[in-house]
């Protein structure tokens, strides 16, 4: 019997209600509860925390590591990334396997990966 059950996992940032809506038009869902402190998206089920003196990770530098990153799966690379810029992302400068997934970074500096699903 599990002793737990997997609810969701957050993000430190310096603005949770910014690196929320990104991620709510990303996924095109909906905020499941807001403060000025935390945001939490209803699916997938993720949590922005608000963290004074936040640092976004230096990806690849490990000066500030990246510590957890999320896989998304796209249907095109070159669309998906179109799209995901167009919200506010950016796109790594180092990209270690470009034709099979790109490196990208949220607005707060997450770095995330896009890559076809198939």
């Amino acid at each position: 019997m599990a002793v737990a059950r997997y609810a969701g996992f957050s993000l430190d940032t310096d603005d949770p209600q910014a690196l929320a809506e990104f991620y709510r038009r990303l996924f095109d869902t909906e905020f499941a509860y807001t403060s000025e402190e935390f945001v939490y998206l209803k699916e997938p089920s993720i949590g922005f925390v608000k963290v004074d003196e936040y640092v976004p990770p230096t990806w690849p530098s490990p000066d500030v590591p990246k510590q957890a990153h999320l896989e998304l799966g796209v249907d095109d690379l070159d669309a998906g990334e179109a799209a995901v810029i167009e919200l506010g992302a950016t796109k790594a400068d180092v990209q270690p396997q470009p034709d099979r997934w790109r490196v990208m970074l949220d607005p707060a500096g997450h770095p995330f990966c896009i890559s076809v699903m198939s």
